[in-house]
């Protein structure tokens, strides 16, 4: 076999597993029934797209409740204000006492006071009311319920609603050793103007995804279990191929061995742990 020459990239590959960009639990914060679900399992959903809607009816009745409430603090706070700008003339011309005039502060300030808990009160059963319709805070893929039509659902209860994922970027966990990480950084220092080392991710039926990565973070320290720091690429994900929970093999083109000898497989020999090249010389 001749031997052929020309440039060989040198790669490294590790196990990586896909997530979501961004990977949003939707949980209820209200206690009511669930009546309704307002999406399609699996599919695409936007940011603000209601979900799930809860039983509105005794929170509507609560947020009438309080707003009588309030009316009737402010009642109170309007009575009291007259009152008070009534008595202020007379105290300055000393017709009335100085304890009708502090009582008549205080009974003010009061009412204030009982109007601004009111009006607190109000906004949380206006906010308990709009819990009632839960939407997505994301745009991404929603998950498969986990709660049917009919189900009593709480803030306490174990099992989320559903999770909707950001996919596009999608990220790629894996996890590299102290030593790799040492040979990278030589290699590509912190601070330099190099371009980005572009990065393929190999699909576990071995094709390669059709766009590269970039690499993402390093986490801030070595694993001390297992010796190995976690680190993040991110990959386009516009056609929605990849989705959280797959595995991939990452590689990252190190260096390239620049005019290499190759010979096939075939003809290197292992023997103890050294390889075995036979040489035909000009003689034959």
């Amino acid at each position: 076999v001749t031997v052929a020459q020309r440039d060989v990239p040198i790669y490294m590959e590790w196990i990586g597993s896909l997530d979501g960009n961004v990977n949003a639990v939707i949980r209820p914060q209200v206690t009511g029934y669930l009546i309704k679900q307002n999406y399609r399992e699996g599919d695409l959903v936007k940011q603000g797209q209601p979900l799930f809607e809860i039983d509105r009816r005794t929170f509507e009745s609560a947020v009438e409740e309080a707003k009588g409430l309030r009316a009737q603090q402010q009642a109170r706070y309007v009575t009291s204000s007259a009152n008070l700008a009534r008595i202020k003339p007379l105290a300055a011309q000393n017709a009335v006492s100085q304890k009708d005039l502090d009582d008549a502060v205080g009974s003010e300030l009061s009412a204030k006071a009982a109007l601004d808990a009111a009006e607190a009160s109000l906004k949380t059963a206006q906010l308990n009311l709009g819990f009632t319709r839960i939407a997505s805070p994301i745009t991404g893929i929603a998950g498969i319920a986990k709660a049917q039509i009919g189900d009593l659902l709480s803030p306490s209860m174990a099992a989320e609603l559903t999770t909707v994922s950001a996919i596009d970027p999608i990220k790629v966990y894996f996890n590299i050793s102290e030593r790799e990480y040492l040979n990278f950084v030589a290699k590509h220092r912190p601070g330099e103007n190099k371009a980005p080392v572009p990065i393929e991710l190999i699909l576990v039926d071995g094709s390669s995804y059709p766009e590269n990565g970039k690499f993402l973070l390093l986490d801030r320290q070595v694993d001390a279990t297992t010796g190995t720091f976690k680190a993040v690429a991110q990959f386009p994900n516009a056609k929605r191929l990849l989705r959280p929970g797959q595995y991939g093999k990452i590689r990252v083109t190190m260096s390239v061995a620049e005019g290499a000898l190759l010979v096939p497989q075939r003809a290197v020999t292992e023997m103890q742990g050294r390889y075995l090249v036979a040489v035909v010389g000009a003689d034959n």
